[in-house]
């Protein structure tokens, strides 16, 4: 973590003392060595100056050249211990050692600004982009802004850090939870956009905050202001997407409620109304056959019901199955049973493997999956055609198929047809909401299969579901490998 301390003017202190000490020290040495040697003396001088401006600043560099320059006149040129020049070439060598020191002192102190400038602004760009990496990375801002209070106080040694912003919505406040002193002492607000401040605390006798660190803050707020502006965009255009999606969705339920509701409740109530008109003589098979298209329709209606009833669980993510070990042929057997009336005309050929173990599996919930695809089936088949219906072992799995012999499904209509409210043919009278396969699809996700469909050898389409063994069954054939 970066500190800002090495950023901070050196104290007055310090500066007055470089600027001082220094050149004495290099004065004494030089008359150590040799009480005429104006050119050793020189050199220890300059080298005072150098340390004296990169330690202390540029201007102990300068005091620090001036020092050296009158030691230098005083101690090493005659008359001695005077400041008076007796041959003109020491007033050059002098003044010369003079302009040296005061350009290498000043030379030195930009350089190091520049460097720690350029330290400083890497620093900053990579805790920039670090804290608007966190803002805009999904994170509660709560959590988000929290950590940026926190990196603050160990970066400028603060005592406290609060971050206040409404963020487009609620007001959140982010303190940090570390603290280095009971009592506060200098203290910076900085706003953030419109709506909120960042307050930084040093402790009690700290550092007043200096340039840098100001715009270094400014710089901060600013940047987190774009990022919680972005946040807020962000969060409007999600809602602007729900919004869209949920009015697609209703658009697509009110066609599908007005055409395929309407349709089984005209034929039930013309149906129920020709029986209750005294005016009309039905024979007893021609009532039996009203009767009959009374309770198909109502079946369908309730089948539409319950896909939408479906369709709404899965919305709130409450399709969760009730699994218990379940023998598929039965499954199978049940609802043929029950379609009996809806596969007349058809040929239906069920081939069971004898080995089939049991499945994991919710059975009332497989057991609409099984219907869903069969109805599909009967929807899109030539009467007096076949459907198949098998199932065997497959590495831990049950494979069901369920193969017909209609016109098929292209490749690229395969995925597009598990979709909520797609219907292939929808011109064509063949009736269907659009939602069977889809909510099949998502009752054998649910169970942790999966469900696809294949080309046929001749013609037609077969859907595959796969779903897990058992887990006793699972077990057991683990030990039998064993």
């Amino acid at each position: 973590m970066m500190r800002f301390r090495s950023l901070r003017p050196p104290s007055p202190a310090r500066s007055s003392a470089l600027a001082i000490l220094g050149p004495g020290v290099a004065i004494g040495l030089g008359l150590a060595v040799s009480r005429r040697s104006l050119v050793g003396a020189t050199s220890l001088c300059l080298l005072a100056v150098v340390v004296a401006a990169a330690f202390g600043g540029r201007r102990s560099g300068f005091v620090a050249s001036v020092v050296a320059f009158l030691g230098l006149n005083f101690f090493f040129t005659e008359p001695y211990h005077t400041l008076n020049v007796a041959r003109g070439a020491d007033v050059i060598a002098l003044f010369v050692f003079l302009v040296v020191s005061v350009l290498v002192g000043t030379l030195l102190t930009r350089a190091i600004e520049e460097r720690e400038s350029a330290e400083r602004r890497v620093a900053e760009t990579a805790f920039l982009d670090r804290i608007t990496s966190r803002l805009i990375s999904g994170e509660r801002l709560e959590d988000a802004l929290g950590e940026f209070a926190r990196d603050l106080v160990a970066m400028f040694e603060l005592n406290r850090c609060e971050i206040t912003t409404g963020a487009g919505r609620e007001e959140i406040v982010a303190r940090s939870k570390e603290f280095t002193s009971s009592a506060d002492g200098p203290r910076l607000e900085v706003p953030i956009r419109s709506d909120g401040s960042l307050v930084a605390v040093r402790p009690a006798g700290g550092a007043p905050f200096g340039s840098v660190e100001r715009s270094f803050l400014q710089a901060l707020a600013a940047q987190a202001g774009l990022a919680l502006e972005r946040v807020a965009l962000d969060e409007e255009v999600r809602s602007a997407r729900v919004d869209a999606e949920g009015n697609r969705l209703r658009a697509a339920l009110f066609s599908s409620v007005t055409h395929d509701l309407r349709t089984p409740l005209a034929s039930i109530k013309a149906s129920a109304s020709g029986l209750l008109d005294p005016s009309v003589a039905y024979t007893p098979s021609q009532r039996e056959e009203v009767l009959r298209t009374i309770v198909e329709e109502s079946d369908r209606l309730n089948r539409l019901v319950a896909n939408l009833m479906d369709l709404a669980r899965m919305r709130a993510g409450a399709l969760v199955p009730a699994r218990e070990p379940v023998w598929i042929g039965d499954l199978v057997n049940a609802v043929l049973a029950r379609m009996r009336r809806r596969l007349e005309g058809f040929v239906v050929r069920v081939n069971i493997r004898p080995d089939v173990p049991p499945v994991d599996s919710d059975p009332m919930q497989i057991d609409q999956v099984l219907t869903n695809i069969l109805e599909n089936a009967v929807r899109f088949s030539t009467p007096g055609s076949e459907i198949a219906v098998s199932a065997a072992r497959w590495h831990g799995t049950v494979q069901l198929k369920i193969a017909d012999r209609g016109p098929g499904i292209p490749p690229a209509d395969r995925e597009k047809v598990f979709e909520e409210f797609y219907r292939r043919d929808a011109g064509a009278g063949r009736g269907g909401s659009g939602l069977g396969l889809a909510i099949a699809r998502a009752i054998v996700l649910a169970h942790g299969g999966r469900i696809w469909i294949e080309g046929a050898a001749v013609s037609g389409a077969v859907f595959v579901i796969e779903l897990p063994v058992a887990a006793e069954e699972a077990r057991g054939a683990q030990g039998g490998s064993g």
